[in-house]
């Protein structure tokens, strides 16, 4: 079993759970962006990770009606530095399991953090990646997505990552199993400052789609 330092600190999870009169049934993982090399700390000053903070706010409250809990993790740099936020990623995905363990979890990433998600895709309990203006490269792996579900949606007018590769990455991950669908932002950015309730409502609603295919997997497996 885990340690606790193998775990996700406190400090680097924001939390909003479910109320105690409702039955937790599922967790989204909020992974924000970074940039592609940074040493520097993530702090409560870091664009990317304020912009997920106030998605969170957003969307939390009726996820955690639903009986989600929504937690948005920080990583310890703001760079991808060749994978850094992976080994953040799998400490808080041990930490939701620790804590809840069995129920589904469904990775909201935006930029970076969709990069990261689909690293850690393959984790037993994740059941999709939901992923905002991704930052996937051309030959990101797709290893970890057969049997999962990957929910794109890109604007075309992001500056900062590409639409195309996006949809270029959905159709590779279509192609080893993974239930993949790319969805245009139309003329939104990569920050999401513009359309800002269509950002959320697809980050909510995706959501909560896979979270309940979760569970009807799960209802199926136990007849």
């Amino acid at each position: 079993m885990d340690t606790a330092r193998d775990l996700a600190p406190d400090h680097a999870l924001t939390r909003v759970d479910v109320p105690d009169d409702r039955e937790t049934r599922g967790v989204v993982l909020m992974l924000h962006g970074g940039k592609e090399h940074s040493d520097r700390a993530v702090d409560g000053r870091s664009a990317s990770w304020r912009r997920a903070a106030a998605m969170q706010r957003t969307i939390a409250p009726t996820l955690a009606e639903a009986g989600y809990a929504t937690w948005l993790l920080r990583y310890r740099l703001r760079g991808w530095n060749g994978g850094a936020p992976v080994v953040d990623a799998e400490a808080a995905l041990r930490r939701t399991d620790a804590e809840l363990p069995g129920l589904p979890v469904v990775l909201l990433g935006h930029s970076m953090g969709a990069r990261t998600a689909v690293h850690v895709a393959d984790h037993p309990t994740v059941a999709g990646v939901v992923a905002l203006a991704p930052w996937f490269p051309p030959g990101e792996s797709v290893a970890a997505l057969p049997g999962r579900a990957l929910r794109v949606m890109h604007g075309a007018r992001d500056r900062i990552t590409s639409a195309r590769a996006s949809q270029a990455y959905v159709e590779r991950a279509a192609a080893v199993g993974a239930d993949a669908t790319f969805v245009s932002a139309g003329l939104a950015g990569h920050y999401m400052f513009t359309h800002v309730t269509r950002w959320n409502t697809f980050a909510r609603e995706r959501s909560l789609e896979l979270l309940a295919a979760a569970h009807r997997g799960l209802s199926d497996s136990e007849r």
